[in-house]
């Protein structure tokens, strides 16, 4: 098995480096990863500016190749450019920090693996839930068997698994829930400071407005110590409201002619 690895925190997290040894015990790794942190880049790929590729190390050994733009660049030119070949799967993560409901959207972690599934590859991403996340050996150790079954039960193209993991200790895990995108979304404030020269800047905070409480939601799902394991795809029409609007008698102007 054919494995590629990236992230959004890139290539030096810890994160990433505990996702690759697990993996490597089941295919071979090729990590292909931001050179630093693009949390919250989204999908967002680099046009205006070359991009450079460099061969990155850990103490001493290669560990892969660093990429100085976004998630989503990595896979694309890790794809098209650096292994020529689709590799048999995509996994992004270890993420530092969960990606659940509204999070989903702004996530790079979750935009590299979406990239993938655009390319016809099917993609995992993988989140512990903390920022300052110390267990990373249970995610780890479910990439490498939901890879093993991605392989060979195969997903929908365009679809592809958003995993988020309790950073606990295994045996203190509920379980592992399949789940649906929950509602909660973040109230964003805009914090104004003052730089050392008395300049006014804008820092961003905020708080998570929860709106989720069955564990059928990702969100309510590990706040209850579940791993939550949901299958997306990037396909963001509104089937119910296409079929409703069928009805609203819209100008010719805007109707097909047939």
């Amino acid at each position: 098995m054919k494995i590629l690895v990236s992230n959004d925190d890139g290539i030096d997290s810890p994160g990433i480096s505990a996702l690759a040894k697990e993996l490597k015990k089941i295919g071979d790794v090729i990590v292909i990863a931001p050179l630093t942190e693009q949390s919250a880049v989204g999908h967002a790929i680099t046009m205006k500016i070359p991009l450079r590729v460099t061969e990155y190390y850990k103490n001493g050994d290669f560990f892969g190749y660093a990429v100085d733009g976004t998630p989503a660049d990595c896979i694309k030119i890790g794809i098209r450019n650096i292994i020529n070949e689709p590799p048999d799967i995509v996994i992004s993560g270890i993420n530092h920090g969960s990606n659940t409901a509204i999070n989903i959207i702004y996530s790079g972690t979750v935009s590299a693996a979406r990239e993938a599934a655009i390319m016809d590859v099917p993609a995992i991403a993988v989140s512990v839930t903390n920022h300052d996340a110390k267990h990373f050996e249970y995610a780890a150790k479910l990439s490498a068997e939901l890879a093993k079954l991605v392989v060979k039960n195969g997903l929908p193209n365009g679809t592809l698994l958003n995993v988020n993991v309790p950073d606990l200790p295994e045996e203190k895990i509920a379980g592992v829930l399949l789940t649906q995108q929950g509602k909660s979304k973040w109230d964003d404030i805009y914090e104004e400071r003052k730089d050392p020269y008395g300049k006014n800047y804008y820092w961003l905070t905020g708080k998570l407005m929860e709106a989720d409480n069955t564990l059928e939601t990702d969100q309510f799902a590990i706040r209850n110590n579940f791993v939550s394991i949901t299958p997306i795809h990037f396909d963001l029409t509104d089937y119910k409201t296409y079929d409703a609007m069928r009805s609203w008698n819209l100008p010719d102007t805007f109707k097909k002619k047939n």
